[in-house]
């Protein structure tokens, strides 16, 4: 049947397309196309829309063309000439389909529902012709605007989306030939938002210009965060956290009330054969935790905005921080409280010189500056050897008594103090109502959980950086010995200063006591056949690091000889003579740690050596009678001898007192104090006097009271 077209006259509004096809016949149709946008027509032209569509609608149907395969075929046509060979068209879709159908319980159910009443294999079949249809494009891709785009006031359907994707696939295209990373199939992370050109559509479409500085601070700036942490990615994760972005971006907005991206859309937009969902999930969470405009919605949504997010705002804080004057005494007074935390032993924090470091025998824990990083060679490792030697310019006499912990090299610490410092500094601003309505109630509430979240990163920054105790060795090349300590933790149940001495214990560096094995294997081979080893070469053998560190050696050594002695283990003598005897030995009998004195004087003798001293017979020589000594009557057997009648019997208190030249100071203390103790009421007073310059008395004056700290006195003596 012939049919004749006329144009018929209309004085209504424009519309797009306005045809009426007449025939001699009854039969005829009308086709009126209207315009989708609501911003392309004036309020007159809404009026005669709705005169229109009340006249027509009385013998016509609305079509709506939402269907995915409608608009998949509409834009395939629009866009391309051809779409690839069919083989490969099914490969894909199959290999696409089946990923989702394993992976159903993570994915969105409109796209992989299983209908009970059908079998798993026609599901898949179902799954796998809907990703055919929509091929080049991932049905996410074409759906995103369907489902969440439609309802947007300036949204073009047709136009719009043929701009978009227009440009989208010339990039795509171009990609293929320029990058490593090839997609089987458009999804939503590829849209090129670095474009300019398609970002204005994009953004003219959504009609919020403002979201330039969140897709280019966040996603596809040159310097965004995005591209910071796909710098190191490779394979199919290469990009992942731009394409995460990308997909936040058109999945939370659209026109719908809860603008929120939730993750199972993301995974199945994003995923692909040989990529797993965990991946995506990863790389969500982590763009999130450092973009400025992201946000997380819930237990697994996310949006982004116009609107900064407070991390934003820390951040500004963090740039204007100080370092001399806020956080290098930030950095310095968390480490403090840290390491003095339950210390066992003392703590010397950050010197500034090697004279800012006492000289004394007891075990000492040195913590370098959190400025100082420790390298195997440089100027940090230099400083530490020359400060372990010498104390100034003296050299040191315990130079084994000094444990180092030194920070590793990076800037993790600052980082984590910096951001505590700017997270306190918004939380106070919040306090004051310097910061107000222009950040969601949420990121205000957790701004005091932020600052506690950021300390708790700082101190454990701490206990992962402090990881290198030095100490010293006099095999070393440099007289050195490094020891990592590995990554610590404060949740461990131990603290800094138990930590440094468990890893000392643990490789035989440092002990609690000593035994009279250990004693006996180390004994100098040039002292063997003497078999005497001076005290104070003993005791400086356990501070030089040629034998075992002790956390106290001059209190162990003093309990420990008395026990040797005790248990005949070893002797102990004093006094010796020209003929190599001594003028007192000790040995299986109680000793008084008055006697142990370490001097060149004092000798722990071998048990063999002991043993032979003991059992010599000593004879002493019978006075013979002079001038001075009558001689005196034998008396009789059985005959007793009056005792000597001394007048005025009773106790006597005897004082000593006078100056004492100081070459007989330390003799003073071994052979003078120990007989007074055996009286009683014993007391002692000092007084000590010396001069020195200025800036010498200064230093000592530290070292004295240091020095009566760790004898225990500084209640009873006190320096002036």
């Amino acid at each position: 049947m012939s049919e004749e077209r006329r144009r018929v006259r209309y004085d209504g509004p424009p519309f797009r397309n306005l045809t009426v096809a007449t025939t001699g016949t009854t039969h005829g149709a009308a086709m009126i196309s209207l315009p989708r946008s609501q911003v392309e027509m004036t309020e007159w032209d809404l009026q005669w829309q709705e005169k229109i569509t009340k006249v027509v609608r009385r013998v016509a149907k609305d079509l709506i063309a939402n269907d995915e395969t409608e608009i998949s075929e509409v834009v395939c046509r629009r866009l391309f000439q051809d779409v690839g060979a069919e083989r490969v068209r099914k490969r894909v879709s199959k290999a696409y389909a089946d990923w989702c159908f394993d992976r159903r319980p993570e994915l969105p159910s409109e796209w992989t529902a299983v209908d009970m009443a059908t079998t798993e294999t026609k599901a898949r079949e179902y799954l796998r012709s809907r990703f055919e249809t929509c091929y080049p494009f991932h049905p996410a891709t074409l759906s995103v605007f369907q489902r969440k785009w439609q309802a947007l006031p300036q949204y073009q359907q047709t136009r719009g989306t043929l701009a978009m994707l227009a440009q989208w696939v010339s990039l795509a295209y171009k990609e293929g030939f320029t990058k490593a990373r090839t997609e089987p199939l458009i999804t939503l992370g590829s849209a090129p938002l670095d474009l300019s050109e398609f970002r204005s559509i994009v953004l003219g479409q959504l009609g919020e210009s403002r979201l330039v500085a969140a897709i280019d601070s966040d996603i596809s700036g040159a310097h965004s965060h995005a591209r910071a942490l796909d710098a190191d990615t490779k394979g199919p994760l290469r990009g992942i956290h731009r394409r995460v972005g990308t997909s936040i971006l058109f999945e939370s907005s659209g026109g719908q009330v809860e603008k929120v991206a939730h993750m199972p859309e993301l995974q199945f937009a994003l995923g692909e054969p040989g990529m797993d969902t965990t991946s995506v999930h990863t790389a969500a969470l982590t763009l999130e935790d450092k973009s400025y405009f992201i946000r997380r919605v819930g237990s697994d949504g996310f949006k982004i905005s116009h609107q900064p997010t407070m991390k934003k705002v820390v951040n500004d804080r963090r740039a204007s921080l100080d370092a001399e004057t806020e956080i290098l005494p930030a950095m310095r007074t968390l480490a403090e409280k840290e390491f003095r935390r339950g210390a066992s032993i003392p703590v010397v924090l950050f010197p500034a010189d090697g004279t800012a470091i006492q000289d004394t025998p007891k075990l000492s824990l040195v913590v370098a500056d959190p400025e100082t990083e420790w390298t195997e060679s440089g100027e940090s490792r230099e400083q530490i050897a020359a400060w372990t030697k010498h104390r100034g310019k003296s050299p040191r006499l315990y130079p084994g008594s000094l444990v180092w912990c030194v920070k590793k090299a990076g800037r993790e610490l600052r980082a984590k103090v910096e951001e505590w410092l700017a997270w306190k500094r918004v939380a106070g601003e919040i306090v004051d109502g310097t910061l107000g309505s222009d950040f969601d109630r949420a990121d205000r509430s957790e701004a005091q959980s932020k600052v506690k979240d950021a300390e708790e990163a700082a101190k454990d920054e701490v206990w992962s950086g402090y990881r290198f105790a030095v100490i010293a060795d006099n095999r070393g090349e440099d007289g050195l010995k490094v020891i990592d300590l590995g990554m610590g933790h404060p949740s461990s149940g131990e603290t800094l200063c138990g930590r440094v001495v468990a890893a000392l214990k643990s490789q035989a560096l440092l002990n609690e006591s000593v035994g009279a094995g250990y004693i006996q294997r180390n004994w100098p081979p040039a002292l063997k056949e003497s078999g005497a080893w001076p005290l104070a070469s003993l005791r400086q053998s356990f501070l030089n690091g040629s034998l075992t560190r002790l956390v106290d050696p001059d209190t162990v050594l003093r309990g420990k000889i008395v026990e040797f002695v005790s248990k005949g283990d070893f002797g102990l003598a004093s006094g010796q003579k020209p003929d190599g005897s001594y003028e007192r030995v000790w040995f299986r009998e109680h000793i008084g740690r008055e006697e142990i004195a370490f001097e060149p004087g004092v000798f722990l003798l071998l048990k063999e050596k002991a043993k032979s001293l003991k059992d010599r017979p000593e004879v002493e020589p019978e006075p013979q009678p002079g001038p001075e000594m009558p001689p005196q009557p034998p008396t009789k057997p059985g005959v007793a001898t009056p005792a000597e009648v001394v007048p005025g019997e009773g106790p006597r208190t005897l004082r000593v007192t006078g100056s004492i030249p100081p070459e007989h100071w330390n003799r003073l203390g071994t052979k003078l104090l120990p007989k007074m103790r055996q009286g009683q009421q014993v007391t002692a007073r000092i007084d000590l006097s010396a001069t020195f310059e200025t800036a010498r008395a200064k230093s000592l004056e530290e070292d004295l009271r240091q020095l009566l700290e760790e004898l225990g006195l500084a209640g009873n003596l006190r320096v002036e």
